[in-house]
């Protein structure tokens, strides 16, 4: 059974998610925490739930998705994932930061690559990896068949999509990755966004207005 804590961080409202399941093993998707409280926020969580962290596992590689790589890094000692076509992100992170007005720390190359066909494990859970680029050139989804639960990073949003004119961006393909990959899945799948609330599979078939 997958429990899905989110935390809404930094000044852009991303959302950070912390995957644990019964065997007590977690996972960090996308963590941007930047404020001194949300780091608080996230050991407290970690500690009254007994947690251990044994990766960290990104969608993709926007600046706003790894301000906490490091600090999450140091403080578990657990290395961090991404597609390996988010890279040239993570090496100008700190300049693309700097343009939205934001001072971040250097953040180490990834320690691994993840791939579409593999599987994202912790504890008894798997979770299918997708490559659904458009928004970012290696951006990834995580979809548990079993759970009926998809967490999309900037792929999709509650009635939208993500943007498609930062570098590497491209609408085409990402419109194409959505129809193909995800509005295949069954309907009541939940979907967790990089921001904003929950959806589903369903609901944005039916009525996001970039899709229909």
């Amino acid at each position: 059974m997958i429990t899905i804590q989110k935390f809404v961080v930094n000044p852009l409202g991303e959302n950070s998610y912390i995957l644990s399941d019964e065997t007590g093993e977690c996972v960090f998707v996308d963590p941007g925490f930047y404020y001194t409280e949300e780091k608080e926020e996230v050991k407290e969580y970690i500690a009254a739930n007994k947690l251990k962290p044994v990766m960290i596992a990104n969608t993709h590689c926007h600046f706003d998705h790894i301000l906490g790589v490091e600090f999450v890094r140091e403080q578990y000692g657990i290395p961090f994932y991404a597609h390996a076509e988010d890279a040239f992100l993570v090496e100008r992170s700190v300049s693309q930061a700097q343009m939205f007005g934001f001072d971040m720390q250097e953040v180490k190359p990834m320690d691994g690559w993840l791939h579409e066909g593999e599987t994202l494990k912790f504890g008894n859970t798997k979770m299918k990896i997708l490559h659904v680029p458009g928004h970012s050139p290696g951006h990834v989804v995580f979809y548990s068949e079993e759970e009926n639960i998809l967490v999309v990073g900037d792929v999709l949003f509650y009635g939208s999509i993500g943007r498609t004119d930062l570098p590497g961006g491209n609408y085409d393909t990402l419109i194409s990755g959505i129809k193909t990959k995800l509005l295949t899945l069954p309907e009541d799948v939940k979907v967790y966004s990089g921001h904003g609330p929950e959806t589903s599979v369903g609901v944005e078939k039916w009525s996001n207005p970039f899709l229909t």
